[in-house]
């Protein structure tokens, strides 16, 4: 009980003074995960919602893998990430490792296989109400999925909110391919890490409370932004 309230008295300070390092760590989090969720995003949603409208051979095999990349161990993403961008890697020459860069692509890895089942899932559903009526209309197959998109943005928003909670909470995958190095690849989760094997519980409960505010207040940003609940009481 001692720790926790020990946690969160260092949030409350680190927070009422901004401090320096805390505002640059939450800045580069919110960057690497935001950065990752948008180029995830434009890749998976477009994705699941062709799996939902269009029918091609080994359907279900690309459905099922695609399920099954949900429990993708990030570790593993992280691993193969490393491998690749390795100065032995096929892409060493870009430089890339132990950035921001290679964060976010470890990121988008790990989230878009999340936000395209969900995507699936939802489109699916709202496919089977909308398939007469865009068959009968001749619609394309490009129009299809950019009706489905649009009627079904607020299950979207669902996704992408589930991948923005599992980038901002990711350890394994960023720690591996950014190094955790002060004032470049440092974000929240890395830094409660490095505090609490330092023995710092204090620091690193008050850096994981301000983690869940920050995503908390992300998320409830957003919902006020696509005004969802307004739309939901009519």
């Amino acid at each position: 009980m001692n720790d926790i309230l020990a946690g969160l008295a260092a949030a409350l300070r680190l927070i009422v003074t901004l401090d320096a390092e805390l505002v640059e760590i939450s800045l580069r989090s919110l960057q690497v995960s935001l950065t990752a969720l948008l180029i995830a995003s434009t890749i998976a949603i477009p994705f699941g919602t062709l799996l939902a409208v269009q029918r091609f051979r080994f359907r279900r095999s690309v459905i099922a893998v695609l399920n099954a990349l949900m429990g993708l161990p990030p570790v593993v993403v992280g691993l193969i990430v490393y491998l690749m961008l390795s100065r032995s890697g096929p892409f060493g020459v870009l430089g890339l490792l132990f950035t921001p860069t290679a964060m976010i692509i470890a990121q988008v890895i790990i989230i878009s296989p999340l936000i395209a089942s969900i995507t699936h899932q939802a489109m699916r559903e709202l496919w089977a109400e909308y398939h007469d009526l865009l068959i009968s209309l001749h619609a394309t197959k490009r129009q299809r999925i950019a009706t489905l998109i649009w009627d079904g943005r607020r299950n979207l928003l669902t996704a992408a909110l589930a991948g923005f909670g599992r980038a901002i909470g990711e350890v394994g995958a960023i720690m591996i391919v950014g190094g955790n190095i002060d004032h470049a690849t440092r974000v929240l989760t890395t830094a409660i890490a490095l505090e609490t094997g330092k023995g710092d519980f204090a620091l690193a409960l008050g850096l994981g409370f301000v983690l869940i505010a920050l995503a908390l207040l992300i998320n409830l940003g957003i919902h006020a932004l696509s005004g969802t609940e307004r739309e939901g009481r009519w």
